[in-house]
Parts: structure tokens; C-alpha cells; sequence
């Protein structure tokens, strides 16, 4: 435990911190807000701190951040791992050319993107860094894109898991780190 911090785990501090919004964003659904936790100094330091040592034990080379949440943790990971990050954009975000994969949620339909052009990742092993692990429809359609631009995801880091919808059986069995939920 990191002697200046009060919580010894991430998912201590998720327990502690997390706001649960029941009916939102639609009824029936319990939301779990991680804003406080992201605003909380020390809850954000074991959370990177935890995040980065799955993204390690995986071998990444380069960290995927899932828009928007995803860019967040993601880029804090990249920077403390000295690696890079790929942005993994919401359909209409970036400028083409662009690769596009369409997915379903548990609300709707989308579709994510990442360049056509500028960033090499052949041969790149990628860490898919995510808030929440639902049905697993954003982080398939990650992987889809990277594996169509010539990168592997070795492992997948998300900070809570929705269990009951069983996006985890979506994943095909690769490297999972999950801190609460």
C-alpha cells in the first residue's frame, strides 16, 4: 500500500467513491458514476497504479483508450507505462480515411474509429483500457479495428464490470483485469 494513500485497493477506493444512479440512463438500468473517483487524487492514483500493472503483465506496447471514459484512465496508463495511446473514437470524431467497425450496446446501435493513416499499428500488442465492461459490444469493436490495422489486443483493463450481461463470454477468453464492480 502506498504509504500517503487512505485506500489500499482500487477497488476500496471504487467502493467508497462510486455514485450509483438508479434509472439512468434509462429505468431499470443502475448507473455507476466514476466521476468521483476520477476527481479524488488518491482514488485515481491506485486506480492507474492497478490498471498499469495488468496493462504490464498483458505486454502492451501501446494502450487503446475507448471513448470518452476510456481516453481518460487510457492516457494516464500510456504515460505512466512510457507507451503510447490510440484514441479509439465514437463514429463522426476524427477525419477520414478512417477504419469503422458498427456494434450494439445495451441502449443502441454505434460505431467506433480509429485513423486509416498516421499511426503504424502492425505488429503493435494492445491494451484496451474501458470504465465499464458491459456487453462487451465496444470493446469487440475495438478489437476488430486493431486487429484490421494489422495490431493484436493482448489483454483487456477495466476499472467495474456489469456481470449480469455477460460481456466478458464476448471477449474470447483473453486477458481480462477487472479492479470492482
Amino acid at each position: 500500500m502506498d504509504p500517503t494513500s487512505s485506500y489500499s485497493s482500487a477497488a476500496e477506493a471504487l467502493e467508497a467513491l462510486t455514485r450509483r444512479v438508479a434509472d439512468f440512463p434509462e429505468e431499470g438500468v443502475l448507473f455507476e458514476d466514476l466521476t468521483p473517483v476520477l476527481a479524488d487524487a488518491e482514488a485515481l492514483a491506485v486506480v492507474i497504479r492497478e490498471l498499469s500493472a495488468a496493462a504490464r503483465d498483458f505486454g502492451a506496447d501501446m494502450i487503446g483508450g475507448l471513448d470518452a471514459r476510456g481516453f481518460l484512465i487510457g492516457s494516464a496508463v500510456a504515460y505512466d507505462l512510457g507507451i503510447g495511446i490510440l484514441a479509439v473514437r465514437k463514429k463522426g470524431k476524427l477525419p477520414p480515411p478512417v477504419l469503422s467497425e458498427e456494434y450494439s450496446t445495451e441502449y443502441s446501435e454505434a460505431a467506433l474509429e480509429i485513423p486509416a493513416e498516421g499511426i503504424d499499428l502492425r505488429g503493435k500488442r494492445v491494451v484496451l483500457i474501458d470504465d465499464v465492461l458491459a456487453t462487451g459490444g465496444t470493446l469487440v469493436a475495438a478489437t476488430n479495428l486493431i486487429e484490421r490495422a494489422g495490431g493484436s489486443v493482448v489483454g483487456y483493463a477495466v476499472v467495474l464490470e456489469v456481470k449480469a450481461l455477460g460481456g466478458r463470454e464476448r471477449l474470447g477468453g483473453a486477458p481480462l483485469a477487472v479492479l470492482g464492480g
